[in-house]
């Protein structure tokens, strides 16, 4: 998937650097209580990570010693920061293809997709060398696979009251715990989780 910017700008219906925030009656179990950070939004679709899914048995340290970008025996020589970098699982496309979204302090020319002022995207594996190497960016997690819609099909889905979405910011998407991702981001939209839940109780 080619990843293209808004060419719009601000004030366009596009969605690039927000979040989506799974209403309770989403009908696809892959997406229930999911907050994805949008990445690219555009008239031929969508395509965006989830953050509060975390991979279950995987960390960044086994990911660099299979990808054999680090041997097993230096595994212990990995800066300290690495081993608590989050290991997501972004999405239902390319689950065995890594996304890092991070902090701007970290470009690689024709491969880092600059988001909003504080999120890139880089899906090459140069980054995770760098990240090994302690010269990666100073924020970082990284997403296997990603979350995709065609064209038009993310808008039915927002018309269909299947997302909300609001702004992101660096926090949610780096430091807090993927576990309350979702009541933060519903807070951040101005709802008490409690009263949501309740309220699609009587749907």
């Amino acid at each position: 998937m080619s990843f293209q910017q808004d060419p719009y700008g601000a004030g366009s219906p596009y969605l690039d650097g927000q979040l989506l925030v799974a209403m309770p009656g989403m009908m696809d179990e892959r997406f229930a209580r999911a907050v994805i950070y949008v990445c690219a939004h555009s008239s031929e679709g969508a395509m965006g990570i989830i953050l509060n899914r975390p991979a279950a048995n995987v960390n960044m340290s086994d990911l660099l010693v299979q990808l054999e970008i680090v041997p097993e025996l230096e595994r212990i020589h990995l800066p300290e920061k690495v081993g608590r970098m989050q290991v997501l699982m972004g999405g239902p496309v390319e689950t065995s293809r890594g996304f890092v979204l991070h902090s701007p302090d970290f470009h690689i020319a024709q491969s880092t997709l600059p988001i909003d002022d504080g999120v890139c995207l880089t899906a090459t594996i140069d980054i995770l060398r760098a990240i090994a190497q302690g010269r990666g960016p100073q924020n970082a997690v990284l997403a296997l696979g990603y979350a995709g819609w065609g064209a038009g099909q993310l808008e039915l889905e927002l018309q269909a009251n299947g997302w909300l979405n609001c702004p992101a910011d660096a926090e949610l998407i780096f430091s807090a715990p993927a576990d309350i991702r979702y009541e933060m981001a519903l807070r951040r939209i101005g709802i008490e989780p409690a009263m949501l839940s309740m309220q699609a109780g009587h749907a």
